[in-house]
């Protein structure tokens, strides 16, 4: 069993007030909450990685090249491996999520990644 207490979790932080934070999970999947400031959105990017995307707090819309979804508290949305996306915070509050990956990755996507 692998605990991680959230306090002692490792945490990165991509941009300013968005807030990472890597839970229990291994190579086949790993799960990162997050913490996106108001007005915030992500680049679009795309991975390796299948994604399903949960609303806990706020609100989030994710944009893909051809849709887009707005997540409310305990929504969800997947995305396939290679899928461009992008997740946005439009509201004037925080929002939090969880997102879960398979394969699992490391912050290294966001460490080592060339705009």
């Amino acid at each position: 069993m692998e605990h991680v207490a959230f306090d002692d979790a490792e945490t990165y932080e991509p941009e300013d007030g968005w807030a990472r934070a890597a839970l229990a999970g291994g190579d086949r999947f790993s799960f990162e909450w997050f913490e996106k400031p108001a007005g915030h959105s992500s680049p679009m990017h795309d991975h390796e990685n299948e994604q399903v995307c949960v609303c806990l707090e706020g609100e989030l819309v994710v944009h893909t090249e051809d849709d887009t979804a707005v997540l409310e508290r305990y929504d969800s949305v997947h995305l396939d491996a290679w899928e461009s996306h992008r997740v946005e915070n439009r509201t004037d509050e925080r929002a939090v999520g969880l997102d879960v990956f398979a394969p699992g990755r490391g912050f290294d996507f966001w460490t080592d990644r060339e705009e």
